[in-house]
C-alpha cells in the first residue's frame, strides 16, 4: 500500500470509528428512552438491563452504519478539498477516482460484513431481544397500568383516566373487561373511584372499586333467544376483586417462545415466503371453489321446475317468467338469502387474506432488506464522498446537516414505502429498494460533477438558453422597427 492509499485510509478510518461510535450511543439512548415504560419499575437486575442494551444495539446498524458511511465521507473528503490536499493531488497527476481506490476496497469490504450482520447477527438479536421484552413484561404486572389506556393485568383489561396517591395506588373512572376460558368479554365493570392493595410478598393483588355498575352478557342455551342480546345490570357501592398473580411473577427470563419474520435468515425467509405463497394460493382456489358452490347454480334444476305452457318466447322480463309464482317466490328469497350470506362470508375473508398477503409482505421485505443494506453503504458513499469534495468544507458543521438531510430523505423515503408495500399498495421488492436506487443516480451525479472539477449544481446550462432565446426575440424586435 502506497503512502497516500494509507494516508487517505487512516484518516477515513478515525472519522468512521469515532463518528459510528458516537452515532451509536445516540440511537441506544434514543431506543432506552422508547422502552423506558417496559424497564421502569420492574425491580430488574442490572445483568438483566445490560443484556437488554447488548441485545437492543444489533438492530441500530442498519440505520448507523449507512449515515455513518455518509457523513464520514462527506467530513473527510471535504476537509480534504478545504486543506486544498486534492489540488496537491490532481497537480500531482491523482484523480478523484484513483484517491478514492482504498476506500473503496474498505466499503467494499464494510458491506460484505454489513450483509453477513444483517443475515446473522441481526436475526438472533432480534430473537433475543424481543423474548426478553415479552419476559420483562410479564414482571409485576400491578406497575404496568398505564392511563389513559388499556392494560392486561392478569385475566382483566383494565384502562384508568388517572391515577393518584403516592404509590398511584389511587384509580379514577375505571373501566374492566373480564375474559373467559372461551374467549370474549362478557362481563364489564364500571367504577368511578378504585384502589389497588398489595404487599410485596403477597402474589394476590387486590382491587377495591367504589360506587360502580356491573354488567354481563347472559347466553341463552335457546340459540333464537340470543338475538334479543340479554344481560345483567347491578349497582355497587364497594366491590373487591383479587387478581392472582403468581403465574405472572414466575417469569422465566430465558424463555424464547417467541419469534416473527424480523428474526428469521435469508434460507428460513425463502422457504417461509415459499410455504406461505403456496398456502395462500390454495386458499384462495378453495375459497372460489366454495363461493361458487354457495350460489347454488349446480343444483337449481333439481329444486325448480319450469313450468311447461311456458315457451321462451313468452319470456319478456326475466327468467322468473318461466316457473309459477310460488316458486318464483322461493327463488328469490333463496337468491337474497344467499347473496346476504355470500356478502359476509366475503368481507370475513377478505379480512384473513389482507392479513395473509400482510404477513407474506412482511417476510418478503425482511429477505430484501439483508441486501439493501449492503447496496446502500456502496451507493451512500459515492454519494459523501465526491458530495465533500465538491462542498470543499470538513468537520461537523455544514458536513452535519447536508448528511442529515440526505439521510432523512433516504430513510422516510424507505419508511413510507415500506408502509405501503405491507397492504399491498406497491410491491415489496420496489419498496424495499426505492431509496437506494433514488440515490444512486445521486452518486452516480456528484461523483461526474467531482470528477470533472465542477460545482455542484451548473447554474449555466439554465441561463445560456434563457439569455439566447432573450437576445433572439431582441433581434427580432429590433428588424421590425
Amino acid at each position: 500500500m502506497k503512502i497516500l492509499d494509507r494516508y487517505i485510509l487512516v484518516s477515513y478510518l478515525q472519522t468512521f470509528f469515532t463518528v459510528f461510535v458516537i452515532l451509536m450511543f445516540i440511537f441506544v439512548l434514543q431506543a432506552i428512552w422508547l422502552y423506558i415504560g417496559e424497564l421502569a419499575g420492574k425491580d430488574l437486575d442490572v445483568a438483566i438491563i445490560l443484556k437488554f442494551l447488548l441485545f437492543t444495539t444489533p438492530k441500530l446498524v442498519p440505520m448507523v452504519l449507512p449515515l455513518t458511511i455518509l457523513l464520514t465521507s462527506i467530513m473527510v473528503f471535504g476537509n480534504f478539498a478545504e486543506n486544498y490536499e486534492f489540488a496537491a493531488m490532481k497537480s500531482s497527476g491523482i484523480s478523484l477516482q484513483r484517491a478514492m481506490r482504498s476506500l473503496t476496497l474498505f466499503i467494499l469490504l464494510v458491506s460484505v460484513t454489513g450483509f453477513v450482520f444483517a443475515n446473522n447477527v441481526i436475526p438472533a438479536a432480534e430473537f433475543k431481544i424481543l423474548n426478553l421484552r415479552k419476559n420483562i413484561a410479564k414482571m409485576k404486572p400491578a406497575m404496568a397500568i398505564s392511563a389513559g389506556v388499556f392494560n392486561d393485568v392478569g385475566n382483566i383489561n383494565i384502562k384508568v383516566d388517572k391515577k393518584t396517591g403516592d404509590n398511584d395506588q389511587y384509580l379514577h373512572n375505571v373501566i374492566i373487561h373480564m375474559g373467559t376460558e372461551r374467549g370474549g368479554d362478557y362481563t364489564v365493570i364500571k367504577s368511578k373511584e378504585g384502589e389497588l392493595v398489595s404487599s410485596e410478598k403477597s402474589n394476590v393483588l387486590s382491587l377495591i372499586l367504589t360506587d360502580g355498575n356491573y354488567y354481563r352478557e347472559v347466553e341463552p342455551s335457546d340459540y333464537s333467544k340470543r338475538d334479543h342480546k340479554p344481560f345483567a345490570k347491578s349497582h355497587f357501592s364497594e366491590y373487591t376483586m383479587n387478581i392472582d398473580l403468581s403465574s405472572l411473577n414466575q417469569v422465566d427470563m430465558e424463555d424464547e417462545s417467541y419469534t416473527s419474520q424480523s428474526m428469521l435468515r435469508i434460507g428460513e425467509l425463502t422457504k417461509s415466503i415459499d410455504s406461505f405463497s403456496t398456502a395462500l394460493n390454495e386458499r384462495k382456489e378453495a375459497f372460489a371453489a366454495s363461493m361458487y358452490g354457495r350460489t347454488g347454480v349446480e343444483t337449481l334444476d333439481r329444486n325448480f321446475n319450469p313450468v311447461d305452457s311456458v315457451t321462451p318466447k313468452e319470456i319478456k322480463n326475466s327468467i322468473l317468467d318461466e316457473y309459477d309464482t310460488q316458486q318464483s317466490l322461493r327463488m328469490i328469497d333463496d337468491a337474497i338469502r344467499t347473496t346476504n350470506a355470500a356478502v359476509s362470508h366475503l368481507s370475513i375473508k377478505k379480512q384473513e387474506f389482507k392479513q395473509s398477503v400482510r404477513r407474506l409482505n412482511k417476510y418478503e421485505i425482511a429477505l430484501h432488506e439483508k441486501y439493501v443494506l449492503a447496496v446502500a453503504c456502496i451507493v451512500l458513499f459515492f454519494v459523501g464522498a465526491p458530495l465533500g469534495a465538491i462542498i470543499r468544507k470538513g468537520g461537523m458543521g455544514l458536513p452535519m446537516v447536508i448528511a442529515i438531510i440526505i439521510f432523512l430523505t433516504y430513510h422516510f423515503i424507505g419508511i413510507f414505502a415500506k408502509n405501503s408495500a405491507e397492504d399491498g399498495s406497491v410491491s415489496p421488492f420496489i419498496a424495499t429498494w426505492l431509496s437506494t436506487l433514488i440515490m444512486l443516480p445521486l452518486g452516480i451525479y456528484f461523483t461526474y460533477r467531482a470528477t470533472t472539477d465542477q460545482g455542484l449544481f451548473s447554474f449555466d446550462s439554465i441561463t445560456r438558453p434563457i439569455s439566447k432565446f432573450l437576445k433572439k426575440m431582441a433581434l427580432i424586435k429590433h428588424k421590425d422597427k
